[in-house]
């Protein structure tokens, strides 16, 4: 079984932009961050440090807290 995640697409999708006469450039597939690194992201931002910030365990467990809202605001979204 796979462990495939929604991710929601990309979070600003770039069109075409034209350049000078008629050249066309087009990002490459996949260029910037998801809608679930972007939520995550701005959970993140939200999330209060304190005294344990130098533990690594602490910041694995606020990336998996932030990671988690993501998926939540994803799954609602959804509906």
């Amino acid at each position: 079984m796979s462990d495939q995640r929604d991710d929601g697409g990309q979070a600003f999708p770039q069109p075409n932009i034209i350049v000078g006469n008629d050249n066309t450039i087009n990002a490459p597939a996949g260029v910037g961050m998801t809608l679930r690194q972007w939520f995550a992201g701005q959970a993140l931002a939200n999330m209060r440090t304190h005294e344990n910030s130098d533990n690594p365990l602490y910041w694995q467990r606020i990336a998996e807290s932030a990671y988690a809202c993501a998926d939540a605001m994803l799954k609602e979204s959804a509906k």
